[in-house]
């Protein structure tokens, strides 16, 4: 017997209305919801959950958008309310973790930030259904779902399906290979693209500066995609391109799923092209 879809609520954050409205026309059971993005005078928020009387009994998911801490709180704010609305069930998807980075402590007094917004998430109420879900893609490091407490059941997902997807259609995938541009990004990610030739770099520290060199791999006359989680200065991708094309790299891609790309750094990507 087929199993009933169920039909969801769908709630975002004002950054996050194109993907919303996208994600909602892929179905129809789910149901766009929208919330009023207010400001009192002195700056703080003055949200109100549109039809609220409607979450009573159904199934409730919040697209969330942490991409500064300027529109956190307002975030948070509605990610606490919605499940004491009497949902079914309450879904966060966050995309991007955005402390992710943030998750060891290497000198006394080293903050985790990762750890910090994984213990606030941790505090949303249990909806009638449960925990909450908390979906997001390609965090930095596996070993932050230990971060949470039993309030939210961590879901992490991850973007290397739509790569292949795309590697499978180029012209030239045959004679494609995947970098790594360091070891972390090789044990988050080589067994999903182990198909592939690899290549992985290292990072070593040349007097004040960070070199990225060749560590294994041969990517001499192949087109070589490096893959990483994400990527903030770019200055990392830049130097493993500069190592991939000494050794012979025909051509040389990227592929990150979070692209944070600070404005100040862009100019360094493009004087690479």
């Amino acid at each position: 017997m087929e199993k009933a879809k169920k039909e969801v609520l769908l709630f975002y954050c004002v950054e996050a209305e194109d993907l919303a409205r996208k994600v909602a026309a892929q179905s129809d059971f789910i149901k766009l919801q929208s919330i009023n993005w207010r400001s009192f005078d002195d700056g703080f928020p003055n949200l109100f959950i549109n039809n609220a009387q409607d979450i009573r009994g159904s199934h409730v998911a919040f697209l969330a958008s942490f991409s500064s801490p300027a529109v956190i709180f307002e975030q948070l704010s509605v990610i606490i309310a919605l499940p004491r609305l009497f949902a079914a069930s309450f879904t966060l998807v966050l995309p991007f973790f955005p402390t992710g980075s943030f998750e060891r402590m290497e000198d006394e007094g080293d903050v985790a930030t990762a750890f910090t917004m994984a213990r606030i998430l941790s505090n949303i109420p249990i909806s009638r259904g449960g925990p909450t879900s908390l979906v997001t893609y390609d965090i930095h490091a596996l070993q932050e779902r230990f971060y949470f407490g039993d309030h939210v059941l961590p879901c992490f997902e991850t973007g290397i399906p739509l790569l292949k997807q795309r590697l499978h259609h180029f012209p030239d995938a045959e004679k494609i290979v995947i970098a790594f541009p360091d070891d972390g990004a090789w044990k988050r990610f080589h067994k999903q693209l182990d198909h592939f030739p690899m290549v992985v770099c290292t990072k070593v520290r040349e007097g004040d500066k960070r070199i990225v060199r060749l560590k294994e791999g041969n990517p001499a006359g192949f087109h070589v995609v490096i893959v990483d989680d994400l990527v903030q200065s770019g200055g990392t991708l830049v130097e493993c391109q500069k190592a991939l094309k000494a050794h012979g790299a025909a051509k040389v891609s990227a592929y990150v799923t979070h692209a944070v790309f600070p404005k100040t750094f862009m100019g360094a990507i493009y004087s690479q092209r």
